[in-house]
C-alpha cells in the first residue's frame, strides 16, 4: 500500500493503470523484490554463525581456541583401530604400518626429513604429525584430501606408502580369528573396506593433545606462561604470524603460498595447506623439505620468506619460547616427552 501512494504521487490515475498492465511495470517489481531479498539476505548473513553452546563456552577473544577433549566414540571402534594402527599386514608387502611413519611415543611423526617410502624409494615431502590432523580443514601438505576416512583410505591404497588392495586387505584380516571376532564385537561384521577405514579414522579422532601451557593460559592460568613466553605470542601476533596460523589447530584452515618474499625451502608444491603449529617444538624438521633442522632456524627463515622481516635475536627467542608452550598431552603424557 505504502509503495503504490509513493508511485501514485509520480504516475497520474490513468498512466498508473497502463504502467501497472506493462511489462516495465512487471520488471520494476520483480527488481524491488530481489532488491528486498538480498537485503533480507545481506541481513542474515551478517548475524553470527557461532552455536550458542560454543558462544557459551567461550572464554577468551583470542584468535587461538583450546584443545577440546577427545570425541566421545565407541571404544571398541577405537581399541579396534589402535590395533590396526600398529599392524604391518595393512601394508601390500607385511613390512610397514601406519605407525612407522607416525611414532605416537615421540611426536606422531619421525624425526627424519623424508620417511622410506615402499622399495627403495622416499617421500617427496616431509611426513606431518597424525596428532591433531583430523582438526584440520583439509589433510596432507597439499590439502587435496578433504576428511580423515578419505585420508585413510588414500594412505592405504598409496602405492608409495601402504601399496594396499583394501578389499585384498579384508580378506586378510578376516582370516584373523581374533580379529574377526573384534571387528564383529564393533561392527556387527567381519573387515570389509568401510569397517576397516572407519576403524582407523575413529582411532585417528582420539589423537587430539589437550592440556599444553597455552592452552591453560587461553583457560585463564595467568601462571601458565613466563613473561618471556607471553611477549613472544604477542610478537607472533603483532608480526602477523596469527594471520596463518590461528584457529584451534594455529593452523591448518587455509591454504598459502610458501615463499611470498623470499624463497623458502623448496619451490614446489607452491601452495601449501598451512600446517598446525600444535606440538611443533617437537616436530622438527620443519617445512614441507624438512630444510629447517631447528625451531630457531625455522622462525627466521619463515620471518624472511613469509613476513619480509630479519627478526632479531631476542624476537626469535620469544617468538620459540612462546612456541615451546604449544606441547600438548596424549593419555596424560607430553608430546615428545617434554615437560
Amino acid at each position: 500500500m505504502l509503495r503504490r501512494n509513493v508511485w501514485s504521487r509520480l504516475i497520474q490515475p490513468e498512466q498508473w493503470r497502463v504502467a501497472r498492465a506493462s511489462v516495465g511495470w512487471r520488471l520494476l517489481a520483480f527488481a524491488c523484490a530481489l532488491i528486498t531479498i538480498c537485503l533480507l539476505h545481506t541481513a542474515l548473513a551478517c548475524e553470527p554463525l557461532i552455536p550458542p553452546e560454543a558462544a557459551a563456552t567461550a572464554t577468551t577473544d583470542e584468535p587461538i581456541t583450546p584443545i577440546p577433549e577427545p570425541p566421545a566414540i565407541d571404544p571398541r571402534k577405537i581399541r579396534l583401530g589402535e590395533r590396526l594402527f600398529s599392524d604391518p599386514r595393512l601394508s601390500r608387502d607385511n613390512s610397514r604400518s601406519c605407525s612407522s611413519c607416525h611414532d605416537l611415543n615421540a611426536n606422531g611423526a619421525s624425526k627424519l626429513r623424508y620417511d622410506a617410502g615402499t622399495g627403495d624409494s622416499s617421500l617427496p615431502l616431509n611426513t606431518l604429525t597424525v596428532f591433531n590432523a583430523s582438526l584440520n580443514f583439509r589433510l596432507g601438505w597439499e590439502g587435496k584430501i578433504r576428511g580423515v576416512e578419505a585420508d585413510v583410505k588414500g594412505l592405504l591404497q598409496n602405492p608409495e606408502i601402504m601399496g594396499a588392495n583394501i578389499s585384498e586387505l579384508a580378506q586378510k584380516l578376516g582370516a584373523d580369528p581374533g580379529l574377526h571376532r573384534e571387528f564383529a564385537a564393533a561392527y556387527g561384521r567381519g573387515p570389509d573396506a568401510d569397517t576397516i577405514v572407519d576403524a582407523l579414522a575413529s582411532f585417528q579422532r582420539t589423537l587430539v593433545t589437550p592440556g599444553s601451557r597455552f592452552d591453560r593460559w587461553l583457560e585463564g592460568d595467568a601462571s601458565a606462561l613466563s613473561a618471556e613466553e607471553q611477549e613472544g605470542y604477542r610478537l607472533f601476533k603483532s608480526l602477523g604470524c596469527v594471520s596463518c596460523h590461528q584457529g584451534v589447530n594455529i593452523g591448518g584452515n587455509l591454504f598459502e603460498r610458501h615463499g611470498i618474499f623470499h624463497p623458502l625451502g623448496s619451490p614446489k608444491p607452491e601452495i601449501l595447506r598451512v600446517p598446525s603449529l600444535r606440538n611443533v617444538a617437537t616436530t622438527a624438521p620443519y617445512f614441507h623439505d624438512g630444510s629447517a633442522e631447528t625451531l630457531d632456524d625455522a622462525v627466521r627463515k619463515m620471518g624472511v620468506a613469509q613476513l619480509n622481516s630479519t627478526l632479531t635475536n631476542e624476537q626469535v627467542k620469544a617468538i620459540v619460547a612462546y612456541l615451546q608452550t604449544l606441547t600438548g598431552k596424549y593419555r596424560g603424557v607430553p608430546v615428545g616427552g617434554l615437560p
